[in-house]
């Protein structure tokens, strides 16, 4: 399924689109493209929001600073112990395809 342009995912940076009635984050790393569910599995804070770090492709969760995988979803640091689901996500003639 499209979702967007790759233009709306900025390069080292995030953006939140609605896919299926649920809130899944698009991170750009490099070329690399990660998708997850937007929300953090401790609370209600959205990760798209969060300070990315792309040398470990990990996510901090700007509410309490648990600390994501983008590659597995594993939850890195407490207070999340609980992964978030990922998504396949790959880019086709510059838009942005999903699998949920």
């Amino acid at each position: 399924m499209r979702i967007a342009n790759l233009a709306d995912v900025p390069e080292n940076g995030a953006n939140r689109f609605v896919v299926n009635g649920k809130f899944v984050a698009v991170f750009r790393v490099g070329a690399d493209l990660y998708a997850i569910d937007d929300k953090c599995t401790h609370g209600q804070a959205s990760l798209s929001q969060g300070e990315l770090d792309t040398d470990t492709h990990c996510v901090a969760c700007p509410a309490h600073s648990a600390i994501f995988d983008l590659r597995s979803g594993e939850a890195r640091t407490l207070p999340a112990f609980k992964p978030v689901a990922t998504y396949r996500v790959w880019v086709e003639d510059d838009g942005v395809l999903i699998e949920v």
